[in-house]
């Protein structure tokens, strides 16, 4: 990395040094981050523990394949101003309820058709309803909690949001939170080499087919004015 692309403190013209890790700040010891990776992993490891147990006759492929596909349509959103004058976001807003409840509904009814039984229909309410929305809620309210707790911190953003790689692909690139906050308007945050950003990846799809224009794509000179010694 060259000299130039290290930002500088603009008093002391010296690197800028990245933060402290929030809990070396508050004096948290290895034990207590320890415990935290076992908050983010655990639920995720007890749920693979349960496939094999249940896998046959309270778990079978519908249930798979409905709780993917679901999880991935609930996923991929996000509330923004502009959004809110869109007719088709006011109609969705508008009719919140009934969205929530279809997307319970809708994988126990195609549940219980493509298994032809009723017992298809309540392992697809379980695991394509409660155990993904579950599991959505999970990683979603990981965001703004671990990811300002622990992770790499590329950049200066201003605060203590990092990227947390082990979310990258069920948060579909919301992890990269660092660069997130660094360019809050960006619609990539994965900016780094090896970064998977699935959203960003959906948005350039969008773009090309028409369905999304003026979109923000990052410029790295200005990530690297930001990017931090100790990165």
């Amino acid at each position: 990395m060259s000299a130039s692309t290290i930002s500088k403190e603009p008093l002391t013209g010296q690197p800028r040094r990245g933060p402290k890790p929030l809990l070396a700040e508050k004096g948290k010891g290895n034990g207590e981050i320890t415990l935290l990776w076992f908050f983010i992993v655990g639920p995720m490891v007890a749920l693979a523990a349960a496939v094999p147990v249940f896998w046959g006759w309270g778990l079978g492929w519908h249930d798979v394949v409905l709780g993917a596909v679901f999880y991935v349509i609930a996923g991929p959103e996000r509330f923004a101003p502009d959004l809110l004058k869109d007719p088709a976001m006011v109609w969705l807003d508008k009719h919140y309820g009934y969205i929530v409840a279809s997307s319970f509904l809708l994988p126990t009814l195609i549940g219980g058709l493509w298994s032809r039984s009723w017992q298809g229909a309540v392992t697809a309410f379980f695991w394509a309803g409660l155990v993904r929305v579950s599991l959505l809620h999970h990683v979603t309210f990981s965001i703004n909690s671990i990811c300002h707790m622990v992770g790499d911190r590329p950049f200066d953003s201003g605060d203590k949001a990092a990227n947390f790689w082990p979310l990258a692909i069920l948060s579909f690139g919301e992890s990269w939170h660092n660069s997130h906050h660094t360019d809050p308007s960006c619609a990539r945050h994965g900016v780094l080499k090896g970064q998977i950003d699935i959203t960003a990846r959906l948005i350039w799809i969008f773009e090309k087919l028409g369905w999304a224009w003026n979109v923000k794509w990052p410029r790295m000179e200005k990530f690297d004015s930001k990017r931090l010694a100790s990165a």
